[in-house]
C-alpha cells in the first residue's frame, strides 16, 4: 500500500548551494517510513510489544533534482519485496509540479529486541507485502 506526506522544505535544511542538503532527503524519507508505519497499523508500541525491532541496513539513494526553501514536496511509500528477516520500501519525493526529485529503497530487518539478532519478519508486517 502507497502512502504519502507532504512536507514544505525549511530554511535550517538549505546547504551551502542554496538547495536541500543531501542528508536531509533521507531525513524527510524517514518521516515518510514512520508515517506509513503508522496507516499501517504497526506504530513503534506495536513491534515493541512483540519484541522486535526494525533496523535499516541499506538505502539506495538517486537525487534527481534539486529542491529549495519553501518548495512543498510529497513523499511517498510503498512496498517493493519481503525477504524471510528482510524488507525493502521505495521513497519517492515529488515536487509541486510532480517531478522526481528523489527516490530510495530502504532495506530493513527485523531484529528480536533482547537478543539483537535477526528474526522471521512478524506476520503483521508481511501481511502488507500480500
Amino acid at each position: 500500500m502507497r502512502t504519502s506526506i507532504t512536507i514544505e522544505v525549511r530554511p535550517t535544511e538549505i546547504d551551502g548551494m542554496g538547495h536541500v542538503n543531501n542528508a536531509k532527503y533521507l531525513e524527510y524519507m524517514e518521516w515518510s517510513r514512520e508515517d506509513w508505519y503508522n496507516k499501517m497499523g504497526l506504530p513503534f508500541d506495536t513491534f515493541t510489544k512483540m519484541n522486535v525491532g526494525t533496523v535499516t541496513v541499506n538505502i539506495n539513494i538517486n537525487y534527481r533534482k534539486e529542491a529549495r526553501q519553501g518548495e512543498k514536496l510529497t513523499i511517498s511509500t510503498d512496498t517493493v519485496r519481503k525477504g524471510k528477516s528482510s524488507y525493502v520500501l521505495r521513497h519517492e519525493i515529488r515536487n509541486e509540479q510532480g517531478e522526481l526529485v528523489a527516490e530510495a529503497d530502504v532495506t530493513s530487518v527485523t531484529i528480536d529486541l533482547k537478543l539483537r539478532k535477526s528474526v522471521v519478519v512478524p506476520p503483521a508486517l508481511t501481511k502488507v507485502f500480500s
